[in-house]
């Protein structure tokens, strides 16, 4: 894999506990570096995979640097407390994409997360812009072609755009598409939709290929229509795009959202998937440190990984 690299150990990191009690632990002394891409090494764990990319977000015209978000979170997870699941965490390094090939890091990525897939492990890819969602849904409905994987997405935005080529807000489309050439169902649910954010256009694109909305003014009942999606499919895929939260929680993103749905009930969302029994991956995409000058923001996109990896079942 010629785009790949192995982390950094400096980025784990953090205070030492260990000298009160055997249990003192923090992420940095539980997760697991691999020094090599090396899946089937680890079979039943939790593949950490970062995908060090921004190509989508600038053929968006959004606002660029969420290349540098795998390492920066690593950072942020790295000292949080290690409790019961944390200790699965393995560290499978950084997918690299060269400018201006997408396609290419897309792929890699796909192939690398099939390969997770095929070896038993879950993945959990920390992104990129949401370019990152089509590498990694695609990876998955190729390892389990005859289960029916259902896509739920919490995001301000549906990203079922029309566009010559790949970008951030392409991705359901392009897996859309990837379903229709595989003549499988297409499942996608997006929890915390802006209307506001979202044209006419992406509306009816997502009346006309069936997906399940939920608005962001909405997300507060959203657990039946959660509920309902779970029940409905073998697999899941768990896509977190960060700018579904507040600007006043997660302004370090492309796209900070005016409302957005807060952190709080963003986390009973998450809750009840990790708790279904059938979250095969998760990734949450689109974090920017360029504009988290203190930090904060990586905070709550650690957190929010950390729950996540703490209650998957």
């Amino acid at each position: 894999m010629t785009q790949w690299q192995p982390a950094s150990p400096t980025l784990w990191q953090g205070r030492d506990d260990s000298a009160e009690a055997a249990n003192a632990l923090r992420l940095f002394q539980t997760v697991t570096r691999s020094p090599m891409f090396s899946p089937e090494m680890y079979r039943e764990k939790i593949a950490l995979l970062g995908f060090a990319c921004d190509e989508g977000v600038k053929r968006n015209q959004g606002r660029p640097g969420a290349a540098g978000a795998p390492d920066a979170l690593r950072r942020a997870l790295a000292n949080l407390a290690s409790h019961h699941g944390h200790d699965r965490l393995v560290d499978l390094g950084n997918i690299i994409a060269q400018a201006p090939d997408l396609e290419g890091a897309q792929q890699a990525l796909r192939d690398a997360v099939r390969r997770c897939q095929q070896a038993d492990m879950r993945t959990f890819v920390l992104g990129g812009g949401h370019e990152t969602a089509f590498g990694h849904g695609a990876g998955l409905l190729d390892a389990f072609p005859h289960a029916r994987v259902g896509i739920i997405n919490l995001d301000a935005h549906l990203d079922l755009r029309r566009a010559d080529h790949a970008t951030s807000g392409t991705p359901f489309r392009q897996l859309a598409q990837l379903c229709d050439e595989q003549q499988r169902e297409f499942h996608y649910a997006c929890f915390g939709v802006s209307r506001a954010a979202n044209t006419q256009a992406l509306w009816d694109e997502a009346q006309q290929r069936g997906v399940t909305i939920v608005e962001d003014v909405d997300c507060d009942t959203a657990q039946a229509p959660l509920a309902q999606v779970i029940d409905s499919v073998d697999k899941i895929y768990l896509t977190i795009d960060l700018d579904v939260l507040p600007a006043w929680e997660m302004p370090a993103v492309s796209a900070p959202a005016a409302l957005g749905v807060p952190l709080a009930t963003v986390m009973r969302l998450v809750d009840a998937v990790c708790r279904s029994g059938k979250l095969q991956a998760v990734d949450m995409v689109e974090f920017n440190p360029r504009f988290d000058d203190d930090g904060n923001a990586a905070r709550v996109a650690a957190r929010l990984g950390w729950q996540i990896a703490h209650g998957w079942r």
